[in-house]
């Protein structure tokens, strides 16, 4: 695998591809909402241009093949995204990446993320350079918890004050997910 063209993932429902510019609209739509920003490292945004500015981040950490974000599509919808799924945090010389993910409000609950975490994390464990696949989670965010563990992740401890988050310290769930524990493709 190489880095040099972005990868674009599809499943059943989903297709997931580079973010641009032009997503900046859709991505502040959900990132101005406090029910998608409650568990993430963000506050929730009150401009455009802080969704511009998350974009250029996640492309710039492309360019420098430190890691990948998704724009999250419906196939019957690819000009919108309704979310971003993706790998950061990339310690190479450990084989290990952290994933993270949000998805807008009005799709939860359908599937849709555990879908592309499927497709996320199984292109992950194509790059010969990542061993592990881990993501570190708010220990009050059910719904994430649940996801990782549905998904083949395994709770592997609670990290008390372990982030600087919006002024506050706060506590942190991590979750691991093997090379060897990933189901070999038929």
């Amino acid at each position: 695998m190489t880095m040099e063209t972005f990868p674009i993932l599809e499943t059943d429902r989903l297709r997931l591809r580079q973010l641009t510019l032009g997503d900046a609209r859709d991505v502040f739509a959900y990132f101005s909402r406090d029910e998608v920003t409650k568990y993430y490292d963000l506050e929730s945004f009150t401009e455009v241009e802080q969704a511009e500015k998350f974009i250029r981040s996640m492309l710039t950490r492309y360019e420098k093949q430190a890691g990948f974000r998704w724009g999250i599509t419906l196939k019957e919808a690819p000009e919108q995204v309704v979310g971003t799924i993706g790998f950061h945090n990339w310690q190479k010389e450990h084989s290990r990446i952290e994933i993270g993910y949000e998805l807008a409000p009005e799709y939860w609950q359908q599937g849709l993320m555990t879908e592309a975490l499927r497709a996320v994390v199984d292109y992950g464990f194509q790059l010969p350079q990542v061993h592990r696949i881990e993501a570190f989670i708010d220990p009050d965010n059910e719904g994430s918890r649940r996801l990782l563990l549905k998904s083949g992740f395994t709770k592997e401890g609670h990290l008390r004050d372990y982030f600087y988050e919006k002024g506050q310290f706060v506590d942190a769930v991590v979750f691991g997910y093997l090379r060897k524990e990933f189901p070999v493709k038929q």
